[in-house]
């Protein structure tokens, strides 16, 4: 049987085994989960690149006791010049260029998001900062082995990224993809971890830092420039929060889809499905994602331009009337537009009380791919989930794009805080109702919810198709089941990647602590 980590020192929770060494060893050094996240998402944009990196974006939910729980929206800004009609003098009137100089048009957040994150521990306290990069540093300068999944990824995407700026040089070996275990090394990027450290975070967007990125885009063909980098700022968010019989349910605000991932949720609730695994479990949460799509694909996007606030959309009455609609023996036939996406999410808990979930992402694989020769950075194609269509998520300078990245946390009715998300872009909202639905509505250990097989509707990596996804270890009466209510059921082999890499930290009221980790990832859950 499985069981998740335990201890009452320190937990943390990886989808790569660096990343959650380096924020263990920081807790073990008396730091703060804060500071033990910045050090792992340093650590791991460095280890698992395809999957992230510094010219992405972050996002925070911080758990700190005797205060209200601080959300860090790291979401960087589409570039002045970034206007539709800049885009259709360049060939592109209809959609969004996805790979290159063109699709990097929003500044990277992250960085920003670990300033503002290591500034909720007070200055007199914190750890240097050559201190919680100096793993990702050593990674960067001696060599990374390679993993499996970074292998076949590059293997897959290499078509559109090859003839990127800077893509071949840094992530190909002579030319060709890194076999699994080979080392790659990224020595530039170990020089701009090591000004970092020395000049502190904020020069990322100040400085020769920007102005060496700004002149390098712009020479590529990027709409970016030195002001836009200047003019950043990570937000502190309040999160967007709703009540169910479990507790109060927590996620990111918009432009990210947080509010779909606490909709499935609510909407789950009302169903009072008490038994899990059984056909109610699977098609009620499958049904409810449905819903809350709808009404996201129709109204989220920039806070600044939406129609109205997405707290809204949580309260009880348009719940109660969401979940009115779910037909609990019959599937809602299921066209929409789906999204792509690659990320990662890790959670962490300390000796002091604080819990963390945090997610960091480049968007799709190595992001747009254009990588700054002289610093090592790749930089995101956030970007491309702008619409250039009139609506909510429609490119304009300043604007933040829609983002399916969204780290779910929770205070429990029975003293507990759960920091929990995944990658997956459009199966984030799915993976995390089924790992807290498994383990909080229906009282299964942690470790095992994760692992259980997992479902997702709509894209898989590489496809374009709207059918119900299972990964084939799920009982066969059950997909049966499925079918005969009127699923367009598709099978996935056992482990996918498409089911996403999830992980969880909980922090109980008595001081232990859990973590889980993901088995279809490379990653660790440590306790101590």
């Amino acid at each position: 049987m499985l069981h998740s980590a335990t201890g009452f020192d320190g937990a943390f929770s990886a989808p790569h085994r660096a990343a959650a060494l380096a924020g263990r060893d920081i807790l073990r050094a008396g730091g703060t989960a804060m500071e033990a996240m910045v050090s792992a998402a340093a650590t791991i944009a460095v280890t698992y690149p395809h999957m992230n990196g510094i010219g992405g974006d972050g996002f925070w939910l911080v758990h700190r006791t005797g205060h209200k729980v601080t959300g860090i929206s790291a979401c960087g800004q589409a570039a002045r010049l970034a206007t539709p009609d800049w885009y259709g003098e360049r060939g592109f009137a209809t959609a969004m260029p996805t790979r290159g100089a063109l699709a990097a048009l929003t500044v990277p957040g992250t960085v920003g998001g670990w300033d503002k994150a290591l500034s909720l521990v007070p200055e007199e306290n914190r750890l240097p900062l050559e201190t919680l990069l100096s793993s990702a540093i050593g990674y960067a300068e001696n060599g990374i082995a390679v993993t499996g999944n970074q292998s076949l990824c590059t293997a897959e995407k290499l078509g559109g990224l090859r003839d990127v700026p800077g893509f071949a040089d840094t992530f190909l070996i002579d030319g060709e993809v890194p076999r699994a275990g080979a080392r790659l090394c990224q020595k530039p990027l170990a020089a701009t971890l090591r000004r970092l450290a020395a000049e502190g975070l904020s020069s990322y967007y100040s400085g020769e830092f920007a102005r060496t990125h700004a002149a390098f885009l712009e020479e590529t063909g990027s709409p970016l420039r030195f002001r836009d980098f200047a003019a950043y700022q990570a937000r502190m968010v309040d999160p967007l929060h709703v009540e169910t019989a479990h507790g109060r349910l927590m996620n990111m605000t918009p432009p990210t889809q947080g509010v779909a991932s606490l909709m499935i949720l609510a909407l789950f609730d009302r169903l009072g499905v008490g038994e899990a695994e059984g056909f109610d479990h699977f098609h009620g949460l499958v049904e409810a994602t449905k819903q809350a799509f709808i009404i996201r694909n129709a109204g989220l996007g920039d806070p600044d331009f939406m129609a109205e606030p997405a707290q809204a959309w949580l309260a009880d009455d348009r719940l109660d009337a969401l979940a009115a609609k779910i037909d609990m023996k019959t599937a809602l036939p299921w066209p929409y537009e789906p999204a792509e996406g690659d990320t990662i999410w890790m959670g962490a808990a300390d000796r002091y009380g604080n819990v963390v979930s945090f997610i960091q992402s480049v968007y799709w694989e190595f992001g747009s791919g254009l990588t700054c020769p002289e610093t090592g950075v790749f930089f995101q194609n956030r970007g491309a989930g702008f619409s250039l269509s009139p609506g909510p998520n429609q490119l304009a300078p300043g604007k933040r794009p829609f983002h399916t990245l969204n780290p779910a946390l929770a205070h429990l009715k029975d003293g507990r805080v759960m920091a929990y998300g995944t990658m997956g872009g459009e199966g984030q909202p799915q993976t995390q109702a089924a790992v807290f639905s498994r383990h909080v509505q229906l009282g299964q250990d942690l470790q095992a919810a994760i692992t259980a097989p997992r479902w997702l509707l709509g894209r898989t990596w590489g496809e374009e198709t709207t059918t119900l996804k299972l990964e084939d270890r799920f009982d066969p009466a059950l997909v049966t089941a499925l079918k005969e209510a009127g699923h367009d059921v598709e099978m996935l082999p056992a482990f996918s990647d498409a089911a996403g890499h999830a992980g969880a930290v909980v922090l109980h009221d008595n001081g232990l602590m859990e973590a889980a980790t993901d088995p279809r990832a490379d990653g660790l859950a440590l306790v101590d």
